[in-house]
């Protein structure tokens, strides 16, 4: 596997002169200049994606924080802040040169010392950087333009972990003898990016404009861009409509809308830049909850909820039924249907013997359901929660907050039963998944990280060993007994992959030209009259 991504000067240089080719019809279009609206469903909680994964915030970052590379829709790494790179024969170590003249936005130069502050960093405060640089021991620099990641044991998927948005390349002279979580440049950031920070009105808006300086003269295209929040789904389908938002993603609009949408001539409607990470969406359970450390009381929940009835009622059937933490998009996916099957009656007999009875009222107990408020989708599954266990005699109260306080209510207080949440897989279940399930990442205060408090020895044992094996055979094997597990334990309930749109206004181009879509940095993007 390593040898796939040995990559050296000249194979770049070619790959680069084959996309020019390939593209050069769209690029001798390109036009300069105008406003670009992005239109996003929630605000988000920080402009540099250093301390959360969540998507408003990876959205934001990528445009002024950059990473070492970017990636294919097939993920094949491409040049970025890194123009060279190489892997050792036993995987433990990678060799970056660095682009020359590269500059932060407050004139600092961009080195090897950033690449290495940033990389420690990630691996002490980023909720998948955790995972992803586990190994690393060290970074060298042995000169301003060359850093050497040292690793412990193999890191195969290390290679496909370093994008802008998943990886940033942050600068060590704004962050050190600080604390990053409540540093002023996740406020007010500077980065490399093609664009510069203008404002942040908060419930309103963020407003980037053209880096003047950026390491590549003919980028970016656009002189601003607009990142609006706007929370009604209503609201943000009349603005596609009317030409006010030009382009928004992870289907930004009801799902009831876009029939009526898919009708409107000025639109365009793509599953471009998708590939780099699949979601999916789960019931999540507290395992300390007085009520769901019973695993009987789990499966009673698993037989009581109908997937497909779910997807159907909620997403209109966008996306795609999974009943394990791995998404059916993925090669690791294990297709093994779910051995709690839609069963209302075993699921009373499990609540039974787990000694809830019902009562005189008919209820066994009631109990409060969370949810992630980034989807629009999320209420709704929750009223599907309500009805579906309220046939089991659990009543559901649907509890509703907004991401800070969810996020503090579920990662930092604990202070929660079950929740719907909404995890991206990413390019590789070692960085996407194990974060989930490995009993070390259970840290409060760490957004999308272990919330369940799910610990299981022979887990742990296949995460780590699948996180170290460079044999994809093997590899592949541990990542499937371990969804085998899984299942049986119910440590919570994976329900759905959802089948995400971008949707955009005709007059806007080269959006998406990379898998990570436009959770990059957009550089390439322009606009007609």
């Amino acid at each position: 596997m390593t040898a796939q991504f040995r990559t050296t000067r000249r194979a770049t240089l070619a790959g680069l002169s084959m996309l020019a080719l390939a593209g050069g019809a769209r690029a001798q279009a390109a036009k300069k200049g105008g406003t670009l609206t992005f239109v996003q469903n929630a605000e988000p909680t920080t402009l540099v994606s250093l301390t959360t994964v969540a998507t408003p915030s990876l959205t934001c970052s990528a445009k002024t924080t950059e990473g070492l590379l970017e990636y294919d829709y097939d993920i094949k790494p491409r040049p970025a802040l890194a123009t060279e790179w190489s892997i050792s024969p036993d995987g433990t170590r990678y060799s970056f040169k660095l682009r020359p003249n590269v500059k932060f936005h407050d004139g600092k130069p961009f080195t090897s010392a950033d690449v290495a502050y940033s990389i420690q960093l990630l691996k002490t405060v980023h909720p998948r950087g955790r995972n992803t640089f586990a190994n690393v021991v060290e970074v060298q620099t042995p000169d301003p333009l060359s850093a050497i990641i040292v690793l412990s044991k193999p890191a195969p998927y290390l290679i496909k972990a370093l994008t802008a948005a998943e990886s940033p390349m942050l600068p060590k002279h704004v962050y050190e003898g600080s604390d990053p979580l409540t540093n002023q440049n996740g406020n007010v950031p500077i980065g490399t990016g093609p664009y510069l920070f203008k404002e942040w009105v908060r419930g309103s808006h963020v407003i980037y404009e053209r880096n003047p300086n950026y390491w590549d003269p003919d980028l970016p295209r656009i002189d601003r861009m607009v990142c609006k929040f706007v929370r009604d789904a209503g609201a943000r389908s009349v603005a596609f409509e009317n030409g006010s938002g030009d382009i928004g993603y992870r289907t930004p609009v009801a799902l009831a809308d876009l029939d009526r949408l898919k009708k409107v001539p000025h639109l365009v409607f793509s599953t471009d830049g998708t590939s780099y990470s699949y979601n999916v969406q789960t019931m999540q359970f507290n395992l300390d909850s007085q009520y769901f450390k019973h695993l009987k009381v789990r499966q009673a929940v698993a037989h009581a909820i109908d997937r497909a009835a779910m997807l159907k009622a909620v997403a209109y059937g966008y996306g795609t039924v999974c009943a394990v933490p791995i998404s059916p998009k993925s090669e690791f996916h294990d297709p093994t249907p779910s051995p709690y099957a839609y069963d209302l009656k075993k699921a009373e007999q499990l609540l039974d013997e787990a000694g809830f009875k019902r009562g005189a009222d008919k209820i066994r107990f009631k109990v409060p359901m969370d949810f992630n408020p980034i989807g629009d989708e999320s209420r709704k599954v929750c009223e599907f929660t309500r009805a579906a266990l309220g046939r089991i005699g659990i009543a559901v109260e649907i509890r509703a907050q907004d991401l800070s306080a969810f996020s503090k209510r579920i990662y930092t207080d604990r202070e929660f039963d079950f929740t719907y949440n909404g995890h991206s897989n990413l390019f590789d279940p070692t960085v996407g998944v194990q974060r989930i399930y490995w009993s070390k990442n259970f840290k409060k205060g760490v957004p999308f990280s272990n919330a369940s408090n799910y610990n299981n020895p022979k887990v742990d044992a296949l995460l780590e060993g699948a996180a170290v094996e460079n044999d994809p055979v093997k590899r592949k094997a541990m990542f499937i007994e371990f969804q085998k597990i899984y299942a049986e334990d119910v440590p919570d309930l994976s329900l759905y992959t959802p089948l995400y749109l971008t949707i955009k206004n005709k007059r806007v181009h080269e959006d998406s030209p990379t898998a990570d879509g436009v959770e990059s940095n957009m550089s390439r993007v322009w606009l007609d009259a």
